[in-house]
């Protein structure tokens, strides 16, 4: 248990300081009894551990979730993906960020006076670490955003401030994440272990300057672009280059490798018994345990089957095993073995696809397991052992009829009480971070830069699928943007991604407002064996429709500042299309 004792510590202190009576309580306790050793700082450092997206902001509504995107809906409308949320009153997000920004100022103001900078050196490198983050997701959420270097006092000039333009926020940024890597170290020792590295620094970069770099490149600013891009590339280089991390593909998982990555425990959570330390994967992560610090939200039972209502747009993204696109890339026997077998059962557009589809999603009739006593895995050994007495059997025929099984443990325990890890960042998010800023950067981008990146990912769970190569695009048409943008869409699906990258990509208003649907129903075998659904809306091609005249307007690239802030600071001005809401 020692391994975990130190930072389950953290982050229970980290999870303290959401309240402002509570942050103002321990700054002012600070002043008065710490910043006297070394340990001080560290201490204080831990609570920012607390403040790093989780499970819950991923799996349910939040600012970055994939439900506010075109990949998923539900039973309810989200106003936010919809188009049509207002101004809130307030916003914790807005003003969480601000709580965490003055603490990590306040630790960068002590440091100043104190005089064994080298033994803090570490701390002061996380507070710009965590005062990057939070300003980045400023950045993402509002644009321009208030600048402070300084824990802020009642008479402050910056509480009557402008707002600064989005680039200085993206400067100050950079220059905190490249100011806080050399002072990182290396590795961490298991004591310390879900602390950061320069390498999590290094790939946090990477995801900072390629989400500015393309939000100015496709916003007509090339110049600018090409400096962010730059760097996004450089920076995912030298996490390639470090060596230190490598994607998660044990050979006793095999084509499933993929789906049990998600839910490693280090009590039996998948076939091989394979554990935590198994994954070199993860290079920055929230620690969870069963027993010290469960992930607290009901992680399984919101995501299995068909809590989220998923997208055809994005099951019809998964390549076949020839690399192709579906629509092009159609079955043949003796002449096209891997080619797509079209929608005439309601498994058939399973066969012959990317294995990640299956890793994702459930199949029609695929037996699997929950973590209910009844319903969970009990020898590991499937429809061999005794797994089969408790094996479910999987019927689609209910929401989009698409199930998700992505974050769902096939191990007994409790609701709430699952221990993985989440992922902050990943080393396969990285690997597309690189392959995605060199061709952004340069228009164009060679096959060895393809196999270090992009080809490692997919090709994971894939061997046999062809690579991708600039031949293998000219030869079948296809567009080398778009199958970036796929391969990242597949690899990163439900873990809080897509909707920052359409609106990075400029391609929200196009996506969004495209009517979701679900299985085709017409002409197919479902029309016979779902007839709940028979009076369901459909569209020119019988399929579901399960949400439309959903809207996108310019304005929602941006959320609006809150009413109180305004309220408070005039000066802070309201973002685009939202000035007469």
């Amino acid at each position: 248990m020692k391994l975990y004792k130190k930072i389950f510590l953290i982050l229970a202190v980290g999870a303290s300081t959401s309240s402002c009576l509570d942050l103002d309580s321990q700054d002012q306790l600070s002043d008065g009894n710490m910043w006297q050793s070394a340990s001080d700082f560290e201490y204080f450092a831990n609570t920012f551990y607390g403040w790093t997206r989780d499970f819950k902001t991923v799996i349910s509504d939040a600012p970055h979730s994939d439900w506010r995107s075109d990949l998923m809906t539900s039973s309810s409308i989200n106003v936010y993906s919809h188009g049509n949320n207002s101004i809130e009153t307030s916003d914790a997000n807005y003003t969480d960020a601000y709580k965490h920004i003055r603490r990590t100022n306040l630790l960068l103001q002590k440091a100043e006076g104190y005089s064994g900078s080298e033994t803090i050196a570490q701390y002061v490198a996380e507070a710009k670490f965590f005062r990057a983050y939070c300003y980045f997701d400023l950045l993402q959420l509002y644009g321009d955003a208030v600048i402070t270097k300084s824990p802020l006092d009642i008479d402050s000039p910056e509480l009557n401030a402008k707002r600064n333009d989005r680039s200085e926020v993206v400067d100050l940024i950079i220059t905190d994440l490249q100011e806080a890597i050399p002072d990182l170290p290396e590795t961490v020792s298991s004591e310390d272990d879900g602390r950061l590295t320069k390498w999590a620094a290094n790939a946090f970069l990477s995801r900072v300057a390629l989400y500015e770099g393309t939000w100015q490149k496709f916003r007509n600013n090339a110049e600018r672009a090409n400096s962010l891009l730059d760097i996004a590339a450089k920076a995912a280089k030298a996490v390639i280059d470090s060596k230190k991390y490598q994607l998660f593909k044990p050979a006793a998982l095999g084509e499933f490798a993929y789906k049990y990555l998600f839910t490693l425990e280090n009590v039996q959570s998948n076939p091989a018994n394979l554990t935590k330390a198994d994954n070199k994967e993860y290079i920055f992560y929230r620690r969870h345990d069963e027993t010290l610090s469960p992930i607290g939200t009901n992680v399984t039972h919101g995501c299995l089957k068909n809590v989220q209502y998923i997208s055809r747009k994005f099951v019809n993204m998964y390549l076949t095993q020839n690399g192709l696109p579906i629509e092009q890339d159609v079955y043949a026997a003796g002449t096209n073995e891997k080619g797509f077998k079209g929608y005439a059962t309601m498994t058939s557009e399973f066969e012959n696809r990317d294995n990640r589809m299956k890793n994702s999603l459930l199949p029609n009739g695929t037996n699997y397991w929950d973590n209910e006593a009844q319903s969970c895995r009990i020898d590991w050994k499937g429809m061999s052992g005794e797994d089969a007495k408790n094996a479910q059997v999987c019927d689609v025929k209910s929401g989009s009829g698409y199930q998700n099984q992505k974050w769902a443990t096939e191990r007994r325990v409790e609701d709430n009480y699952e221990g993985y890890d989440y992922p902050i960042i990943r080393y396969a998010e990285v690997l597309l971070n690189y392959a995605e800023a060199v061709f952004e950067r340069d228009g164009q981008i060679s096959d060895e830069d393809l196999d270090i990146s992009l080809n490692l990912t997919r090709q994971r769970v894939n061997p046999d699928m062809p690579k991708l190569t600039n031949d293998f695009v000219r030869q079948h048409g296809l567009d080398m943007q778009t199958e970036i943008r796929r391969e990242r869409t597949i690899e990163l699906y439900n873990e809080g991604f897509r909707i920052d990258d359409l609106k990075r990509w400029k391609t929200a208003e196009v996506e969004m407002p495209k009517d979701i649907l679900g299985v085709k129903y017409t002409g197919t075998e479902f029309e016979s064996q779902w007839g709940d659904v028979a009076s369901m809306s459909k569209d020119a091609d019988g399929c579901l429709i399960m949400e439309s005249g959903r809207t996108w307007a310019t304005k929602n690239y941006l959320l609006p500042i809150p009413a109180d802030q305004i309220q408070l600071n005039p000066n802070l001005g309201q973002n685009p299309g939202w000035e007469y809401m």
